[in-house]
C-alpha cells in the first residue's frame, strides 16, 4: 500500500482549495466535513490502485459497480457487516467520483459499443445515493459518521456537479494559456 499524502502536500492543498471553493462560490453552500471528506477522496483517488482497492475473497480486484454491489451483499458475498459497510462505502465513493469527474466515462459506458459491459445497466447517481445511504443507516465505526453520508446521499447529486466544477478548474489550470499567466503572475 502507498504512503498517505502528507497533509501539507501540494495537491491535497489544491483539492482542498478547489472544492472548498466550487461548494462555496459556485453551489452557495460549504459544509467543511463534505468538501473535507470530498476533497480527501480526489487526494485518495489520485491512486488508481485506492480507485479499485476492493478485492473479493480470492484477491480478485472489483472493477466494476456491478461486481462491488454483489461483494457488499451478506447474503452473497460479504462475509460481514462491517464488509459491507466498507463496500458500499467505496460504491458511493467510486460512482460520485467517476460521475462529478468523468461523465463521459458514463456517457461512453450507456453506448451501444458498451452493452455487454458489466455495468451497461448500472445508474451511477441512484447506486451511489443508495450506497451512502446505507452507510449512513448503519453507521461506521466508533467515530459514528452517519450525518456525514446522510449529507452525501440526500446531496449526491449536488456533490457530483460540485465535483464537475472541479474538473473543469483542473481542465483550464492545463490550458497551456493558464501556465502562461500563472507564469507571468508568480515570476
Amino acid at each position: 500500500m502507498e504512503a498517505r499524502i502528507s497533509e501539507h502536500h501540494p495537491l491535497r492543498r489544491l483539492f482542498v482549495a478547489l472544492t472548498e471553493r466550487r461548494f462555496l462560490e459556485t453551489l452557495g453552500w460549504l459544509d467543511q466535513n463534505v468538501t473535507g471528506y470530498l476533497s480527501n477522496l480526489l487526494v485518495e483517488f489520485a491512486h488508481t490502485d485506492r480507485l479499485y482497492k476492493i478485492r473479493n475473497q480470492r484477491g480478485k480486484r472489483l472493477d466494476t459497480v456491478v461486481e462491488l454491489l454483489y461483494e457488499s451483499e451478506v447474503l452473497l458475498d460479504a462475509p460481514s457487516l462491517d464488509r459491507e459497510q466498507d463496500v458500499h462505502r467505496h460504491i458511493g465513493d467510486f460512482t460520485l467520483f467517476m460521475a462529478g469527474l468523468f461523465p463521459e466515462y458514463l456517457t461512453r459506458l450507456k453506448s451501444a459499443s458498451m452493452i455487454y459491459h458489466q455495468d451497461f445497466l448500472v445508474d451511477y447517481v441512484k447506486t451511489g445515493k443508495r450506497s451512502y445511504g446505507i452507510v449512513a443507516r448503519c453507521g461506521i465505526s466508533s467515530s459514528d459518521q452517519s450525518p456525514l453520508f446522510r449529507k452525501l446521499s440526500d446531496n449526491f447529486e449536488l456533490c457530483v456537479a460540485g465535483l464537475g466544477f472541479v474538473r473543469g478548474d483542473l481542465d483550464r489550470m492545463q490550458d497551456p494559456s493558464y501556465q502562461k499567466a500563472k507564469d507571468i503572475l508568480l515570476n
